[in-house]
């Protein structure tokens, strides 16, 4: 059966003077105003917030668990010691400080809390804070993959039991993998990095299959081959074709990560 959540709307209003210590519990702010005003410890608990006008304001303190703010101007906003567990965002101008003060403590929570802002930076265009929120949010993803498998927590315990740990554990081992070969779609540096370790190992392959690896010169030669192979220019005649079949299909998925990598950046801006 469905009940009334008795959400209380309010529109068109406006704060004449700070608050301290109030309660606007499940409330549907419509552009609400309150430019320059201070609150402490209020409680904006499970509240939208519409095309509302907080700009230069101060939140010490307060709680905006399950909040969703939608079209709102929090431009030069200062948030000090406030809940957001569970918030959302959404077409909403707010300073990237937030991230660095006021992010969820629980991994899962923040992991969330990163997504829901690089959402909201992506869709106003601000490309620095996209890249900010997606820092957090890859870095609270690989600890909450890690701790749902390996800490002893009650709460990791209790949740991620029989498939669910193996589950887990292997979308950790991927995203691992994936940080390490191009930063999960975030660092050229990595895939480069990448890239030079592979022409590495094709080099000593070559150097110890197909020359005199007592030769210094060997090696350099073996690497040319190696880059000419990799790069798809010319293959020497004395790979074998798995071995090649191997390196051509590496290289269409490192060129794959690469336009990936430069849609991504492009697509911010």
């Amino acid at each position: 059966m469905l009940t009334k959540s008795n959400k209380t709307v309010l529109t068109d209003a406006k704060f004449d003077a700070d608050e301290n210590g109030t309660r606007y519990l499940n409330h549907f702010f419509v552009r609400l105003v309150a430019k320059r005003r201070t609150f402490r410890n209020v409680d904006f608990r499970y509240s939208t917030f519409s095309d509302c006008y907080l700009r230069d304001a101060k939140f010490d303190s307060c709680d905006f668990t399950g909040c969703h703010f939608v079209s709102t101007n929090l431009h030069g906003a200062i948030f000090s010691g406030c809940s957001f567990e569970y918030a959302t965002f959404e077409k909403t101008s707010v300073d990237p400080t937030i991230l660095d003060t006021e992010y969820p403590k629980q991994e899962n929570l923040r992991m969330r809390f990163a997504r829901s802002l690089r959402l909201n930076f992506q869709s106003i265009g601000d490309a620095a804070a996209v890249n900010k929120a997606m820092r957090m949010e890859l870095e609270a993803t690989g600890t909450h993959l890690f701790k749902a498998f390996a800490s002893s927590e009650e709460y990791y315990r209790k949740k991620y039991r029989g498939i669910l740990w193996w589950k887990v554990l292997y979308a950790w081992l991927l995203f691992r993998l994936g940080d390490f070969v191009w930063g999960n779609g975030e660092s050229l540096k990595r895939l480069v990095r990448c890239v030079v370790l592979i022409l590495i190992a094709m080099t000593l392959y070559d150097a110890l299959n197909f020359g005199d690896p007592r030769i210094s010169r060997t090696y350099w030669d073996a690497f040319l081959r190696s880059f000419d192979t990799f790069m798809g220019v010319q293959v020497a005649t004395t790979y074998p074709g798995p071995y090649v079949a191997v390196v051509t299909l590496i290289r269409l998925i490192a060129i794959g990560f690469l336009l990936s990598i430069i849609i991504k950046k492009f697509n911010r801006r």
